[in-house]
């Protein structure tokens, strides 16, 4: 009987052993504790590329964690974090009774709670699920801890407990804590360090080290002391960690790239850790240029700077505003992003673009004079007209004439899908479509996207999306060729277009840079774009609201900001760019602009050297749209050997007629300016091409040219004055007739109005002394004197 009661209890006390085993099963099951997945809850933070904070954004309660993994953290600060909080961590399976019971022991001989007996599962335990300090709330602790541990390994336990762990204020998490306090990441801890941090999480408040450094240093050394007597640390170790002192900087949260920061916050939702490619060294000196020119440069006024490294399209430096606290000047407004009037900066695309689809070479002969082209009249920025100049000059100088004109020749659609091949994607007024204004600043990009295709010319004509994150590599595109990158890489970085620079703020600078200005209409944008072997960058300076911004443009304004920039790029030994295959060097000759070694020497007026692509050699365009007498050149025309007069057309074939024992008549070859060039010729050229006047027997228009133009109203070599105003600019009432379309009127080659054929025009002499009075229609024909003013 007494067996089988024993067989009886005994088979009681195993049901109930295995209901409370069931029943746990059940609860555990029930009441799961509540793990974060990796990553969640962490505050986002945007670091550069060597891992440090360039903006925090914290958690919905303001809470800064900051995610690390084990390998991310130094051996020395675990291995303190272990020795003083839980040396078995790695043996006891969440609760260690000895522990408790010590615990228990002290507690009753002290009166007091003297140590809590924790383990580091039981504290990341109470760190998910906060309870009260009673003996139900530590039961429930370690229960907690006994769940984490059946569900995660000790090696996910210990790094919730790094990424969790309450550190003072705002503060959760061991890589947190490091750049708050100490100003470095986790794994670069000293024994000193690692044991103050080790020590902060039992009293946060208690023992911050910014607030209470006097008590951080005593429980700091507390660790030590104990970790020396544990034999972890050698006893030379631990003083040397007990003298170092407490290095504790004041906490600012970093603010170093906050729009980027922000952009890339809202690109990457949920990812905690956002890596970036940017250069600190490099970005601490776009935002101390960016302090410094507050100063200099007038109230509502903002700047954008942005550093691409070649090789890589990586994003080194991002500035996109001069001050993100500044309202005034709207530093919120991200300028690398805004939609702007680009201005003159697209100018080396399209002649890069008329390089490749060989209608120029690097000399060829450009006409910057009046130009009409359908009702549209472009002018220059200064209202200045040259007459002749060559493709390198004219980008150089940025004249707007021949850059329409050059344009019109290579088609509007044509450039825009190039742009955009390039990724500049032109944005258009509504309704709006590619036109000849484009080349001009008539349409809409960003900073970022002229920044991007302007490293085509540094990287032999291929372009890449820009990248923002570290990891973020795009796919090339060849966008020009390799030889006309060069060539307008080169006309854009000569040696004497660096040396002779001018601006307001000290361009005192040995980069080597190729570089291209901008200003859009009324002066409401700044740009300068340049290269260098190694960096492509822009710069942005104007008024975020598109306020006028007068005296300010590109060459006086943005340049001298984009040599301070490029002055902070990191040092780099110039190597050059190897001229390609498809280049060579070629002397031409003016007019016509082939080699000169195809020109007789009689037509070679002006010889220069020139940078051609793949060997082609196009002549000098013809003149203007309405003039149709260009084409042959050079012009073979006959002259009447009685009197040297010029037979041309009509009166030629009359001349023969009546002349039936004559039919061989001499000849005169005419190597031809354009039409727009004779006004600007020195008079030992022009004469050279001067047509021969016509034969008497020529009719009204039968020989070229042959409505000439007549200023009415005053004549060479007058006097002009105002006896009421003397020594003061005067203004004189003139007409002109003859020509053709429009008339422009221009003082000394700068424009000054226009008019019809009769109508009249208001002239205004700026300054005293003499001057040349000139009228040119938009196909050559042109007049002009000499006044003097007084």
């Amino acid at each position: 009987m007494a067996r089988v009661l024993a067989i009886i209890k005994g088979t009681w006390r195993l049901a109930v052993l295995a209901c409370a085993v069931v029943l746990a099963v059940c609860l555990d099951l029930a009441f799961p504790p509540d793990i974060p997945a990796p990553g969640e809850g962490m505050a986002v933070t945007v670091v550069d590329r060597e891992g440090s904070p360039l903006r925090v954004f914290p958690d919905d309660r303001g809470i800064w964690r900051y995610p690390v993994t084990l390998e991310e953290v130094s051996p020395i600060y675990i291995e303190a974090l272990l020795a003083y909080e839980d040396r078995w961590f790695y043996r006891h399976p969440g609760v260690n009774p000895l522990a408790m019971a010590r615990a228990l022991a002290d507690a009753i001989r002290h009166g007091r709670i003297v140590s809590g007996g924790s383990t580091l599962t039981m504290q990341v335990a109470r760190i998910l699920h906060p309870h009260r300090r009673t003996v139900a709330g530590k039961i429930g602790q370690m229960l907690r801890a006994l769940q984490l541990e059946r569900r995660l390994t000790k090696e996910e336990i210990l790094t919730l407990y790094l990424n969790h762990a309450p550190f003072g204020g705002t503060v959760e998490g061991v890589q947190a804590a490091s750049l708050t306090y100490l100003g470095k990441p986790a794994a670069e801890l000293t024994h000193a360090e690692a044991a103050l941090l080790a020590v902060l999480p039992q009293a946060p408040s208690r023992y911050r080290p910014d607030l209470h450094p006097n008590r951080a240093v005593t429980a700091r050394n507390k660790v030590i002391r104990r970790l020396v007597g544990f034999g972890r640390w050698e006893p030379w170790q631990g003083e040397e960690a007990r003298d170092e002192p407490l290095a504790v900087q004041s906490w600012k949260p970093p603010f170093r790239a906050p729009l980027l920061a922000r952009r890339l916050r809202r690109a990457c939702p949920g990812q905690g850790v956002i890596q970036t490619p940017i250069d600190p060294s490099l970005q601490a000196g776009l935002a101390d240029l960016a302090v410094n020119l507050k100063g200099e440069l007038p109230s509502g006024t903002s700047v954008a700077f942005l550093v691409v490294e070649n090789d890589t399209g990586l994003v080194r430096g991002y500035k996109g505003s001069m001050d993100f606290f500044d309202e005034g000047r709207f530093g919120h407004v991200d300028m690398v992003r805004a939609v702007r009037s680009p201005g003159s900066t697209l100018k080396p695309f399209l002649y890069a673009v008329a390089l490749d689809e060989g209608l120029i070479h690097s000399e060829s002969l450009l006409m910057d004079s009046p130009l009409s082209i359908g009702g549209y009249t472009p002018l220059n920025f200064t209202r200045h007209f040259s007459g002749p100049v060559s493709a390198a000059d004219a980008l150089v100088r940025s004249l707007n004439v021949p850059a329409v004109d050059l344009l019109d020749r290579v088609g509007p659609v044509r450039f825009d899908s190039l742009l955009r091949q390039a990724g500049i994607h032109l944005r258009y007024p509504e309704g709006g479509e590619p036109n000849l204004a484009m080349v001009l600043g008539g349409v809409g990009t960003t900073l970022e996207e002229l920044v991007a295709g302007f490293s085509a010319f540094a990287r032999g004509g291929r372009v890449m999306p820009l990248g923002r994150l570290s990891q973020a590599r795009g796919t090339e595109t060849q966008v020009l060729s390799e030889g006309a990158a060069w060539i307008i890489r080169r006309i854009l970085e000569t040696p004497e277009r660096n040396r002779n620079r001018r601006g307001r703020f000290g361009m005192r600078s040995n980069r080597k840079l190729a570089w291209k200005t901008g200003t859009s209409y009324g002066f409401r944008d700044a740009w300068a774009v340049g290269v260098t072997d190694t960096h492509t960058l822009g710069v942005w300076v104007g008024r975020p609201d598109g306020t006028p911004l007068p005296g300010h443009y590109g060459a006086v304004t943005a340049v001298p900001i984009l040599f301070q920039v490029a002055d902070r790029l990191p040092p780099a030994a110039p190597t050059g760019s190897v001229m390609p295959a498809s280049v060579s060097r070629e002397t031409v000759c003016w007019p016509l602009g082939v080699s000169s070694s195809d020109t007789e020497p009689g037509h070679c007026h002006v010889k220069r050297t020139a940078w051609v692509l793949n060997d082609t050699i196009p002549p000098t365009f013809a003149s203007g749209r309405e003039d149709v007498i260009m084409a042959p050149n050079p012009l073979v025309v006959s002259v009447n050997p009685d009197n040297g007069k010029g037979l041309y057309g009509p009166c030629l074939d009359r001349w023969l007629a009546t002349h039936p024992d004559r039919p061989h008549i001499p000849t005169r070859t005419i190597a031809r300016w354009p039409a727009g060039a004779i006004a600007f010729l020195p008079p030992w050229i022009r004469d050279r091409s001067r047509f021969p006047d016509p034969d008497l027997t020529c009719r009204a228009g039968e020989a070229p040219l042959s409505a000439p133009i007549t200023i009415h109203g005053t004549r060479d070599g007058a006097v002009l004055k105002d006896p009421l105003k003397p020594g003061q600019p005067l203004t004189v009432e003139l007409c002109a007739t003859g020509g053709s379309g429009p008339l422009h009127w221009m003082i000394d080659h700068t424009w000054v109005s226009r008019s019809r054929d009769g109508a009249s025009a208001r002239i205004t002499f700026p300054t005293p002394g003499r001057h040349t009075l000139t009228v040119m229609d938009a196909s050559g024909r042109y007049a002009d004197l000499s006044v003097v003013v007084r």
